[in-house]
């Protein structure tokens, strides 16, 4: 039997619940789905499954919260864990690859990384150096938990170390454009909070070596000059990394994710900026 369980953090995922599910369930021996009293189908799609489990709970503010909740709460009982969201799934052949990489760990592995393949529009998004990024979604029962962060959350290993596959799972969302650019500016608002606290803090420890790089790569980016940063941030994806041979898609991809989005946060940080200096000035006028 398997000795791998699935948890998936879900509200309002009638769109990809089956997908996921159907994609995982022959490799783990059952699946929880913790959801926060959806008002779809999400919870009537995951009782056609024999081996799924629907765990109710409110929403206590990030998925960070939520994700160590249910490890605080499930009693797993397998050795391993695989996270993993409504809108992800295992591409074929993977689940067994997985299986295999679960049977060949030594003691002291604790966790693996996957590496996540990046869907835009329906589109594979290969090129442009956000393809097959590196993450750690199994871990040891008991030898990880979730970051608590706002956003960009990663799993960090209690004891042992990660060990780098080249397993690979799908991120494919399959909600339209205008879903996208909404969610993403509430995303913005996160943003500029972590923003602000790596340019404070100036650390980026913690976690695997691939998290590490990116936070270092972050820290970089917070340093450069507000609106510039976010076209040379799109011109390096989208011209040095060959985003544009990925066609349509890959210019929307490139251009909202890389561009549009990161002025929408350059934007609300010189807004910060200027209501924090307008409250240094009224208390220098007291």
């Amino acid at each position: 039997m398997n000795d791998l369980t699935a948890i998936i953090l879900t509200y309002n995922e009638e769109l990809h619940i089956a997908r996921c599910l159907e994609r995982i369930l022959p490799f783990v021996r059952e699946a929880y789905v913790v959801d926060c009293f959806s008002t779809d189908r999400t919870a009537r799609i995951c009782a056609g499954y024999g081996n799924v489990r629907v765990v109710p709970h409110e929403w206590p503010g990030n998925q960070a919260l939520q994700f160590n909740w249910a490890l605080d709460h499930i009693e797993v009982k397998t050795g391993w864990i695989i996270r993993l969201d409504a809108d992800e799934y295992l591409l074929p052949g993977e689940g067994e690859r997985l299986l295999a990489a679960l049977d060949a760990r030594r003691e002291g592995e604790t966790a693996l990384s996957l590496s996540r393949a990046r869907y835009f529009l329906g589109r594979r998004i290969r090129h442009g150096g956000t393809d097959m990024i590196p993450l750690v979604r199994v871990f040891r029962t008991g030898k990880g938990r979730s970051e608590v962060r706002a956003m960009d959350e990663h799993i960090v290993v209690t004891e042992g170390h990660v060990v780098e596959t080249d397993v690979r799972f799908a991120d494919d969302n399959l909600h339209s454009l205008a879903w996208w650019t909404q969610k993403h500016l509430r995303y913005a608002e996160r943003e500029v909070a972590m923003l602000l606290e790596a340019e404070n803090r100036g650390s980026a420890e913690g976690g695997s070596e691939a998290m590490r790089a990116k936070r270092r790569q972050k820290m970089w980016y917070a340093r450069l000059p507000l609106f510039w940063r976010a076209f040379a941030y799109f011109a390096y994806r989208y011209f040095l990394r060959l985003g544009f041979l990925d066609g349509r898609e890959g210019f929307l991809w490139h251009f909202l994710q890389g561009w549009w989005y990161r002025v929408m946060v350059d934007s609300l940080v010189c807004g910060a900026g200027r209501e924090q200096s307008r409250a240094s000035r009224g208390r220098g006028e007291e």
